[in-house]
């Protein structure tokens, strides 16, 4: 199956059968979305999800992070992964929303990723979530699943080089449910260690299976 094939395959297949993608994260609003994507990293959004409802009750906007400290935001987030780090993000983070963009999240990645704690991941999620746009974040789930459906080349080794071949190939429309479609795709079949593909509906354009069952052919 040619790499056009594939992508067709993959965007018939999920438009179809889950016209519904979002994130697991809990929030209401860009500014939570934000704090919660900002402690998701190296941590399951289950994770995340226990953490932040006292978090954005006790600090529900930008001023409360920036006027708070390390010693009094820590305990909330001490159950995340990196916490000492992530505490200090969320100050300067809080700080500087305050005072470089008026206490308002920026709606672009080049603004975004100013922000203490902020990479460009969390700064595609924010802009593909909260406003649609075009934008590709690539995680682990992203990076895994795309290249096991041959939808990226074996030679892209970093998400950057990911992220271009995914924006390249699918329709604009697309990319921002795309997105979910494998984060959730590699979270709950196209397990990392113990992929479910007897049980995957997508297997039929899949390479990684296509030759999984070409080694089985062959030791038979």
């Amino acid at each position: 199956m040619l790499k056009k094939e594939r992508y067709e395959a993959f965007i018939k297949h999920f438009s179809e059968n889950q016209p519904i993608a979002e994130t697991e994260l809990q929030y209401e609003n860009p500014f939570q979305l934000l704090v919660a994507v900002v402690l998701s990293a190296q941590c399951t959004d289950k994770r995340i999800n226990l953490v932040t409802p006292a978090l954005f009750r006790d600090f529900p906007t930008p001023a409360h992070l920036a006027a708070s400290n390390f010693d009094e935001l820590f305990p909330y987030i001490r159950s995340v992964s990196y916490p000492n780090n992530k505490t200090k993000h969320l100050i300067g983070l809080g700080k500087m929303l305050v005072e470089d963009f008026g206490g308002e999240v920026p709606s672009t990645v080049a603004e975004l990723v100013k922000l203490p704690g902020v990479g460009r991941k969390t700064a595609n999620v924010i802009t593909s979530v909260v406003w649609n746009q075009p934008n590709m974040a690539v995680d682990t789930h992203v990076f895994r699943v795309s290249k096991r459906l041959g939808l990226v080349s074996q030679t892209a080794k970093t998400p950057l080089e990911v992220e271009k071949q995914l924006i390249r190939h699918i329709p604009k429309q697309y990319v921002h449910i795309a997105h979910h479609w494998l984060i959730l795709h590699g979270r709950y079949v196209c397990l990392a260690r113990t992929p479910k593909c007897e049980s995957c509906t997508i297997s039929y354009f899949c390479k990684y299976y296509e030759k999984k069952q070409q080694s089985s052919n062959k030791e038979a």
